[in-house]
């Protein structure tokens, strides 16, 4: 059975009690410096150029910049209805002045006053789907739920996600609020959700939106190119890891060569038609990569193709983070 464009072209459902949304979100997070110096201006048309083509959700989070990606889609939402978008904010990551990460913070007093900021930033008075970043070993997942629970009741969120937690986390949560969507990095070559996951969403009625599809743009050939870029400090795109990852990229791109597409776009497609319940969020910080990102959705893809793709491409060597950041990841023990 093939995959046909138009299927993927069709909105998807965030959850069994979540909104629909476009197929593919864009995520904001490399407009304020992750990868590197960001052009605003640039930013800006690009988050313009995504509702222009269709695309409704919007991802970001509070600690993306300290504050300044939510600043920066707030500009660009300005005089934008606010029914032509939806915005989920992850929230919880604590920052020095100088940068450094400072541990996670979802007491539930904590996630009222990270709230109030982002409104305040983002111009708007209510975030769609609003979710912790990582798990707070201090404070139950329940308490954290539970207040966001509280501002849903108020009116100030609309639906509750998690990020990067295990089957347990996920069930506990979805027992004191309806959850819509995990969020976790998913990719042809970081597969680990499909471990245990995926069957705990499916039951449950959670969707995934998916960063990483392009493992931070190992997957389209980029590269770290100054001190700034977090990718530098990662252990998949440096030493042996780096050179046997890359060997993977220059077989993901012949194999992109017979479809006539680029190998971010067999990437992105492989993960569309992997699932319907899963939204990759693409991180495009410019206009061509965007574009280029949406070209996806016209590559249907069969069963054979995704078997072909996923038995000569291997997952990648090295892991997601450094050491004491895969500790937090409760995502990689389930």
């Amino acid at each position: 059975m093939t995959t046909h464009a138009s299927a993927l072209n069709s909105p998807r459902n965030l959850g069994s009690t979540g909104p629909a949304v476009f197929p593919l979100a864009l995520g904001c997070m490399g407009m304020s410096g992750m990868y590197g110096p960001a052009d605003e201006e640039e930013s800006i048309a690009t988050i313009h150029e995504a509702l222009e083509r269709g695309v409704t959700l919007l991802d970001t989070g509070d600690f993306y910049g300290s504050g300044h990606n939510e600043l920066l889609i707030g500009r660009a939402l300005r005089g934008r209805s606010r029914e032509a978008y939806r915005l989920s904010v992850k929230f919880g990551a604590l920052r020095a002045p100088g940068g450094a990460w400072g541990g996670f913070d979802a007491r539930p007093a904590a996630v009222k006053n990270f709230l109030a900021y982002s409104l305040n930033r983002l111009g708007v008075d209510f975030i769609d789907i609003y979710r912790p970043a990582r798990l707070d070993p201090a404070v139950p997942i329940e308490d954290t739920i539970g207040a966001i629970a509280e501002l849903v009741k108020a009116g100030y969120v609309r639906h509750i996600g998690l990020s990067e937690v295990g089957p347990d986390t996920i069930r506990r949560a979805a027992k004191v609020h309806p959850i819509v969507d995990l969020q976790i990095e998913y990719s042809l070559i970081s597969r680990s959700a499909e471990r245990a996951i995926f069957a705990v969403l499916d039951e449950l009625g959670i969707a995934m939106t998916a960063y990483g599809v392009l493992s931070r743009g190992l997957l389209s050939g980029s590269k770290p190119g100054v001190a700034a870029d977090m990718r530098a400090h990662l252990p998949r795109f440096s030493g042996e890891n780096g050179e046997k990852n890359r060997r993977s990229v220059e077989i993901l791109t012949e194999l992109a060569k017979e479809k006539g597409a680029t190998p971010s776009q067999l990437a992105i497609a492989w993960v569309l038609a992997k699932r319907g319940t899963v939204i990759p969020v693409i991180g495009a910080r410019k206009r061509a990569q965007l574009i280029e990102s949406l070209g996806a959705l016209n590559l249907a893809l069969t069963p054979d193709d995704l078997a072909r793709i996923e038995s000569a491409v291997p997952a990648a060597a090295g892991d997601r983070y450094a050491p004491q950041q895969m500790e937090v990841l409760g995502s990689e023990r389930g």
